[in-house]
């Protein structure tokens, strides 16, 4: 039985139609002034008198005990139907409602119900709640503030002893959990008393975790899944990988084989984008990446041997340390190494030797970060050493922008999700910097110091708005950036291209210059390895020629020395005749 209600309203209830017309102004009335209405007023001068009628207050402080809430959550699902109906079936679950439909208490309910459904229909007929003011006006732009960033919550570390925070995850649908990983990174530091369990916390609750994961070993990494978030995946620190659902508690719901495992620390895993939302990929320092199917731990689906040559050596494999995956290139991944190469790799290659594509070296030490632009997917983000470099596909001898090098070692670094030119870095000192490459390259836009412990781990919200900052000691900081930083300005997605095509033509043209170079000086020194080839048996080699030009030299020392000693002997000897001479003169005009 459906339920219809017309309802009417009469052309007379609308109002009057008003109509208007253009006529000219016309002067309806002209008051002149009257002077002798201020007559009746008194002026009087000004002045200030102080009076001490005001209240007394007074600031009082009190000890009251925390007020500490539980989020409970229930799962609904479809009910009342009778032992009898099966809901999966569309047949009974049809035949059941034209049963009860038919029913005299059904309709009478059902009519009850209409005239409240009723009078909300016409509250909202009469009120547009949905109405959006202001839609026309155009937008005003923002004041230029200065850029800044305020602590809005410290998620610590509830166990005794401390563990430093590897990584952080935000809740993919609300961002209002943050998931943290914990693990002490320090070989043979960890005590028995260090606690294994890594948290799930509400952003707005920072006195107790909302959820503890309970891994085998300590999680070095965790993610969360893009595509269902009741569900993350972490890498521990023996290498295993274990995969949690939510609702199903806090002991893992799969557990990678030890023997199927890495062999050192899982410091990156990341989603796949699949059909069916369960795959996920891994990098270890024992340089092997791995690819799961989470609903099956028991063997990796795939592996791939960080070997330069190409020969699947795990001897000689570089230790992996970070990990890049665009969902809009989905055979291309990027892998950073310990030794500060990264590399790039083609997972639909035929043969293993090919899924190595080519190298960009650019780091003295480990590659700690690594993303892709999201806006622009060819430039990607480093950290390593002292310095984050930008670098461009093509580009594979240097990369194309860099910041100076700093005090401290950078640890972890991240692009904005909403801000092209913007990125975010953590340093060694504890200190958070926002660079800003459309406004300034040499120096950061923002610097914070965020705590007085070295920070590890970096992630931002997808609104771009709130970052989270893990500390060596346990702490998670999470902090909010001022919307100067978090807005897309104009033009700024066409500046920024413009800036990186021009990098890279600077790039490809010294790469040029140097390749000349290269080749002039292999021509050289080739030129020269003849000449030495074909210079005769009688010629003097080149030890003789530097001996014999030293004696040379040394010959005309010599003489040059011997000419100005008897130089010096002829001027005593012209100065002695001539003094004799002049006694001879002297003695002659005395004897006169």
């Amino acid at each position: 039985m459906e339920i219809v209600h017309v309802y009417t309203k009469l052309r007379e209830e609308f109002g009057r139609q008003a109509i208007f017309s253009d006529r000219p102004a016309e002067l309806l009335v002209d008051v002149l002034p009257d002077p002798s209405l201020g007559l009746q007023f008194i002026e009087k001068t000004p002045r200030d008198q102080a009076l001490q009628a005001c209240l007394d207050m007074s600031e009082h402080q009190v000890n009251t005990e925390r007020f500490e809430s539980d989020s409970c959550g229930i799962n609904h699902v479809e009910g009342g139907w009778p032992k009898d109906v099966n809901p999966q079936e569309m047949e009974q679950t049809i035949r059941f409602r034209k049963k009860v439909e038919k029913d005299e208490s059904y309709i009478n309910s059902t009519l009850h119900l209409g005239s409240v459904m009723e009078h909300c229909n016409r509250q909202n007929n009469a009120v547009d709640i949905y109405q959006t003011y202001f839609e026309d006006e155009e937008e005003v732009e923002e004041s230029l503030e200065p850029p800044s960033a305020k602590t809005i919550n410290v998620f610590r570390d509830p166990n005794e002893v401390k563990r430093t925070v590897t990584s952080l995850s935000w809740h993919p649908d609300s961002g209002r959990k943050l998931a943290a990983a914990y693990s002490c990174l320090e070989f043979q530091k960890t005590s028995k008393d260090m606690s294994l369990d890594s948290y799930i916390w509400d952003v707005e609750n920072p006195n107790r975790p909302e959820m503890t994961l309970k891994p085998a070993s300590l999680l070095v990494c965790l993610e969360y899944n893009p595509k269902d978030s009741h569900t993350l995946v972490g890498g521990s620190y023996n290498g295993q990988i274990a995969y949690w659902d939510t609702r199903r508690g806090s002991q893992p719901v799969e557990l990678s084989s030890v023997e199927q495992s890495h062999r050192d620390p899982v410091y990156k895993i990341i989603w796949l984008q699949s059909k069916t939302g369960t795959d996920a990929f891994s990098a270890s320092t024992d340089g092997q990446v791995l690819w799961w199917d989470v609903r099956k731990l028991s063997e990796p689906t795939d592996r791939l041997v960080l070997d330069l040559g190409r020969e699947g050596n795990l001897d000689r494999a570089l230790g992996a340390i970070s990990l890049e995956f665009e969902a809009t290139m989905p055979t291309k991944f990027m892998v950073g190494t310990e030794q500060g190469t990264v590399v790039s790799c083609n997972r639909k290659a035929k043969t293993p030797a090919e899924k190595i594509v080519c190298t960009y070296d650019g780091h003295h030490g480990p590659v700690y970060a690594l993303q892709r632009n999201p806006f622009f997917p060819k430039n990607f983000l480093t950290v390593g050493d002292w310095t984050a470099r930008i670098w461009s596909e093509d580009i594979k001898e240097s990369s194309i922008m860099w910041t100076k090098y700093q005090m401290s070692y950078l640890m972890d670094a991240c692009w904005s999700p909403v801000r092209p030119s913007v990125f975010f870095t953590v340093k060694m000192d504890g200190v958070l910097d926002v660079w800003d490459i459309l406004f300034k390259q040499n120096d950061p836009t923002l610097s914070l110091k965020v705590c007085d412990e070295a920070l590890y781990s970096l992630r931002v919200q997808d609104n771009g708005r709130l970052v989270a900052c893990g500390s060596q000691q346990g702490g998670a900081t999470l902090l909010e950036i001022c919307s100067g930083l978090s807005t897309l300005q104009k033009n700024e997605k066409s500046l920024l291209a413009a800036m990186f095509e021009r990098e890279t033509k600077r790039e490809k043209i010294l790469e040029a210059r140097q390749r000349e170079i290269r080749l002039k000086e292999r021509s050289r020194s080739e030129q020269s390895r003849e000449e030495e080839g074909g210079r005769e048996e009688g010629e003097e080699s080149p030890d003789q020629l530097i001996i014999r030009a030293e004696n040379d030299f040394y010959s005309v020392v010599e003489t040059e020395l011997r000419k100005r000693r008897e130089d010096e002997a002829n001027e005593e000897k012209g100065v002695c005749e001539e003094k004799e001479m002049k006694n001879e003169v002297e003695a002659s005009e005395t004897s006169q």
